[in-house]
């Protein structure tokens, strides 16, 4: 089985996320003086009746930051109030639109670049970077809707953002050029996100260098949000990925995985998992840079977050690289991956399931991942309405399922049952839980079998019973009569049926049928063996011809014409008829009481021609009459004919009368069908009374059925 197509692609949220951007700014007191402002024209959007109310104002702000692009206190004040109030606009997202029909993103992108400066003037200019971070939060703001990241960079924000980037260059590393510069990195992140062409501008606008860099920056929010620009611009584009390697990043994103910060760490396992999907070079450089031990560490972080991307990122590395799956349990990654499959967080127990079922793709980690405790967290999730949590799990079972020692630890604690049982949602996932039923199957032979047998043998009640119903669906024909006759495995399943649980009652059920159906294969019910007497056969044209006839029958007061011959040799008691003490024997005329006439001709015509098509209508009554005569072939026929008729409302009546008649074939199909239809039958009132009725006809059957086995072995044996 491929693992990569086995694998669920994890939700892309994990590996390309926008910044929830937080709002930093106070609220401005300064008193405005008059601006001269561009007339603009109003948007042609659906608003709100009070929406319409805000549209002059926007109008205005965005006017006064057209106007203000100067030096100048004044200026510098107002373009600050005017960020900050469409920032606070821009935080409602059904008003992004609307600032945007405004034409905010030119006058806000004008605002990213700084100031000339005159030269010889080294003071500080008013409201320094304030207005840039500023206009960067509020773009980053209408980026969040995808329809607006191409205009904010056809506007030319890139560049101005890379230079915005190398804002601490000058040496200046207070809170304002921090706070520029972190903002710049999350518009970048919000810009790039699912957009390849975007992601490219960035890198052929020099942006990623200065990133890397900002890696090892001194303020931490500015590494965070470094990192996950880069996170952003690494994801599915293998040139980011090549120049982030080149620039050295993965020493620095290394140190920050052992961060005990868990919004540095969060980032830079991101960051690292998204240079690694698809890029097996790239997975070998963050190896050798001696990533694996600080990303096993953040499986126990309290960042559930980080924990999250560490364990996708740990199923990354174990994806094709034995010696790294071996090295990762050796390392101690499957006790925490094992807690994490117990997690309420679906996405958190997504990914230990994918980790672990990379993991468990190799021989040597089988049996540890399984004496871990892993295979009942693994079956839990089998019941999940997560499809990739569902498929997670059940590789990992499949992959814990090809080490003979935990064969017998599946399949005590319910494992089979629960892989029959599971309503799994994804076609791939139902192919995957079969090979892995398939291959419990194929290893239920040797000291496997032998395990399992002693456990049915000394455990308790609830195990063994476990066992047995394993064995029904998996073990070899060879095997039955051991396991189900000599073994006890038999009483177990019938003690099922006796269970007042409707549960334990199906699967016993379930699993009878299922034996019974793998039985009745190799040793079908004959519908009509052959006779164990010399067979007569006269032929159609004797029947009811006087030519030769030498006894009449009287039916319904009309004559029936026979011969001896051809009775004689049809039946016993035919025989005991005319060649016993009985007064028939010299009569030339014999009454047939209770037999109708066209029932009679027919029974008449299969002794003279061994065959007959049986019709449903006449069928009881022809099997009535074949008992009468002892007419087995016959009776087998009509047996088979009644069969196909069953039904859910009559099954009770057909067993009746299978009983009255001794019609072991009827009975037989009689049990097989109430066994396969038990969630239909047991509503019905009578059922617990049928059950009754036939569960010493249910040992017998399987007693008789598989003791054919042994006798078809001995035959062949002594054939041999």
């Amino acid at each position: 089985m491929d693992q990569d197509n086995q694998r669920s692609q994890p939700p892309a949220s994990t590996r390309s996320l926008k910044r929830k951007l937080e709002p930093e700014f106070e609220h401005p007191n300064e008193e405005s003086g008059e601006r001269k402002v561009l007339v603009l024209e109003q948007p042609r959007h659906c608003l709100a009746p009070q929406d319409h109310d805000l549209v002059p104002e926007i109008l205005a702000h965005v006017n006064l930051l057209h106007s203000t692009f100067s030096s100048a206190e004044a200026d510098r004040s107002a373009a600050r109030r005017a960020t900050v109030f469409l920032s606070q606009i821009a935080e409602n997202e059904d008003m992004v639109n609307v600032i945007v029909d405004c034409g905010a993103v030119p006058a806000l992108v004008k605002h990213l670049q700084a100031l000339a400066v005159v030269k010889g003037d080294s003071s500080p200019r008013p409201y320094e970077h304030e207005v840039e971070k500023g206009s960067a939060y509020a773009l980053g703001l209408l980026a969040v809707k995808p329809e607006h990241q191409q205009l904010i960079v056809d506007a030319g924000a890139l560049p101005h953002l890379v230079d915005l980037l190398k804002r601490h260059k000058n040496g200046c590393n207070s809170r304002a050029v921090n706070g520029v510069i972190r903002r710049a990195a999350d518009l970048i992140t919000n810009l790039a996100h699912e957009n390849s062409c975007i992601k490219t501008r960035v890198r052929i606008e020099g942006g990623i260098p200065p990133l890397v860099q900002l890696l090892e920056y001194a303020g931490t929010k500015v590494q965070r949000a470094a990192a996950g620009a880069l996170r952003t611009l690494a994801f599915k584009n293998d040139e980011n990925k090549t120049q982030i390697v080149e620039c050295n990043a993965l020493p620095t994103l290394v140190l920050m995985l052992w961060s005990e910060d868990a919004a540095i760490h969060y980032e830079s396992v991101g960051v690292i998992g998204n240079l690694v999907h698809s890029s097996p070079k790239v997975k070998k450089e963050v190896l050798l840079s001696g990533a694996l031990q600080p990303v096993i560490r953040l499986l126990s972080s309290c960042c559930p977050e980080s924990q999250r991307e560490a364990a996708l990122l740990l199923g990354q590395f174990a994806g094709a690289d034995s010696d790294c799956k071996v090295h990762i349990v050796q390392r101690g990654a499957v006790r925490p991956l094992i807690e994490m499959l117990q997690s309420p967080d679906t996405q958190l127990s997504e990914m230990s399931a994918f980790a672990l079922g990379r993991l468990a793709q190799d021989t040597h980690n089988q049996a540890g991942i399984a004496q871990g405790g892993g295979i009942m967290p693994l079956l839990k999730l089998l019941d999940s309405k997560n499809g990739s949590l569902q498929h997670n799990a059940a590789f990992a079972l499949y992959g814990l399922a090809d080490n003979e020692d935990n064969v017998a630890d599946i399949i005590k604690v319910g494992g089979v049952q629960k892989l029959q049982d599971g309503e799994f949602t994804a076609q791939p996932t139902k192919d995957c839980v079969a090979k892995t039923l398939k291959r419990l199957q194929d290893k239920i032979h040797g000291r496997v079998l032998n395990h399992l047998l002693y456990l049915m043998r000394v455990s308790e009640k609830a195990v063994q019973t476990k066992v047995a119903l394993a064995f029904a669906h998996l073990c070899a024909p060879g095997d039955q009569n051991t396991i189900f006759i000599h073994s006890s495995g038999l009483d177990l399943l019938i003690g099922l049926l006796e269970s007042t649980s409707l549960k334990q009652q199906r699967d016993g059920s379930v699993a009878l049928h299922k034996l019974a159906t793998k039985a009745i294969s190799l040793f079908p019910l004959d519908s009509a063996p052959p006779s164990p007497n010399p067979q007569v056969y006269l032929g159609e044209q004797y029947v009811n011809n006087p030519t030769l006839s030498d006894v009449t029958f009287l039916v319904e007061a009309k004559r029936f014409y026979a011969h001896r011959i051809c009775l004689l040799a049809s039946s016993d008691a035919f025989r005991a008829m005319f060649d016993g003490g009985y007064r028939e024997r010299d009569a030339k005329d014999v009454e047939i009481p209770n037999i109708k006439w066209n029932v009679f001709e027919l029974m008449m015509r299969f002794i003279y021609t061994g065959s007959l098509e049986v019709d449903l209508d006449v069928a009881q009554d022809l099997l009535r009459a074949a008992d009468q005569y002892l007419l087995d072939g016959l009776k087998r026929l009509c047996e088979y004919a009644i069969a196909q008729d069953i039904c859910v409302e009559n099954v009770s009546l057909m067993y009746e009368l299978s009983e009255a008649f001794n019609a072991m074939s009827l009975r037989q199909a009689c049990i097989l069908f109430i066994l396969e239809q038990f969630d239909k039958l047991s509503a019905k009132p009578w059922y617990s009374h049928l059950m009754k009725c036939i569960i010493p006809e249910i040992r017998n059957f399987f007693t008789n059925t598989l003791s054919k086995r042994i006798q078809a072995d001995l035959r062949q044996t002594l054939d041999s």
